[in-house]
């Protein structure tokens, strides 16, 4: 009630504001919709990311419905938009702005990337009797110590749910505390998975076992890695050496780093490509092809304090996956695919021994590769299966 009241309250002043608010603000108020076709499927995520991991369900959603896609930010309308539905922005959390959008609308369904919830939605939603499904939802411990305190917002809108697909086990329980029904679980699904999963990835061979990348790389890694070719290069293991920095405006400083090491680079700016010994992929949008090309694959930020940087994109092309100590920002991730024997740590200490091993037996590398590709689509889970099902609750 006093949720209600104060965005009652909220809403008034809002649609006060209207006739001198910008066509965003409008937007945000449920207002300016265009014309749309009556009983589609609204989907909405908070922003950029949230839009751009649902794009393969959206794909699949389109060849069978009408598609309404909202996000919270104008960027993320812009991806909505570059990915060919109708967009706008969702309404704010207001009775006022919820009711007049839904008036507009008209959704026979609604489906929540993530972890957007919000009570007068879901209350709008229900009195409509829309079904309402949430997807690659995630809940950290924070917000559930959070929402606990607010049990009496989070236990309607999660009994209101029709169905819900978790990303990972730790969400699905702190879920299911808050009120969940068992009933509305769905198989596991991490959206933003899918379509690395999708990729199809090239067959291992003797160029792809001899070449080595270091992906979105920052300063102070590059030094190490160089270290460690030219120490295997003293050895006489050959291999090849592909060099993608994190930031372009690095480009120059890496190449005249790698000369120094007496490792000069060709540059993917001036044309070369992966076939080159050493290789500086000076260039933007092109790391699918880097991943194809290499065996192996050391994703950058891990030797360094930055966190690192994702582990899917090269398992989705079966790469062998070394990473450094400093995984904060893909933890879970790292230690799933280390627990499996799917990654390979590794220190400053140990990564020319643990390059060679790798260099010297193309078959571990397969078979690392393999791993990482098969822990990649099981936790992607199944977007046609997603599809089918949210097909039934549209239709039923």
């Amino acid at each position: 009630m006093i949720y209600r009241s104060l965005t009652q309250i909220a809403g008034v002043g809002a649609r006060l504001l209207a006739p001198v608010a910008g066509e965003n603000f409008r937007a945000r108020l449920g207002l300016g919709l265009p014309a749309l076709p009556a009983g589609g499927i609204w989907l909405h995520g908070a922003s950029v990311g949230e839009i751009a991991s649902a794009a393969t369900l959206i794909a699949g959603l389109r060849e069978r419905h009408e598609v309404f896609v909202t996000a919270n930010t104008p960027t993320g309308w812009d991806t909505a938009l570059a990915l060919g539905v109708r967009a706008g922005l969702a309404p704010l959390d207001t009775p006022q702005a919820v009711a007049a959008f839904l008036d507009r609308l008209k959704p026979r369904l609604a489906i929540t990337i993530e972890n957007e919830l919000w009570p007068n939605r879901s209350a709008a939603l229900a009195r409509r009797g829309v079904p309402q499904v949430v997807l690659g939802a995630r809940l950290s411990q924070r917000s559930a110590q959070r929402w606990a305190r607010l049990d009496g917002l989070i236990r309607p809108m999660l009994g209101r749910l029709k169905a819900v697909s978790v990303q990972d086990y730790a969400s699905e329980a702190r879920l299911l505390a808050l009120g969940l029904p068992h009933a509305a679980l769905l198989p596991r699904a991490n959206l933003k998975l899918m379509a690395p999963a999708q990729t199809m990835p090239l067959p291992p061979g003797p160029e792809r076992a001899l070449t080595v990348l270091a992906a979105s790389t920052h300063a102070g890694e590059e030094a190490l890695i160089l270290d460690a070719v030219t120490a295997l290069r003293a050895r006489g293991v050959p291999l090849r050496l592909i060099v993608a920095p994190r930031h372009p405006q690095r480009f120059d400083e890496v190449t005249a780093l790698m000369a120094a090491r007496g490792l000069p680079p060709a540059r993917r700016s001036a044309g070369a490509g992966p076939k080159a010994p050493v290789l500086l992929a000076d260039s933007m949008g092109e790391m699918p092809q880097w991943y194809a090309a290499a065996g192996i694959c050391l994703t950058g930020g891990s030797l360094v304090e930055k966190g690192g940087h994702t582990p899917w994109e090269p398992a989705a092309q079966s790469c062998a996956i070394l990473h450094g100590p400093h995984v904060a920002n893909f933890a879970g991730d790292y230690a799933t695919l280390d627990g499996a024997g799917a990654a390979v740590p590794v220190t400053t200490a140990t990564l020319a021994d643990v390059l060679g091993r790798l260099l010297g037996q193309p078959q571990l590398q397969t078979s690392l590769g393999a791993k990482a590709r098969a822990i990649l689509i099981e936790s992607a889970g199944d977007p046609s299966q997603l599809i089918e099902m949210i097909d039934t609750f549209a239709t039923g």
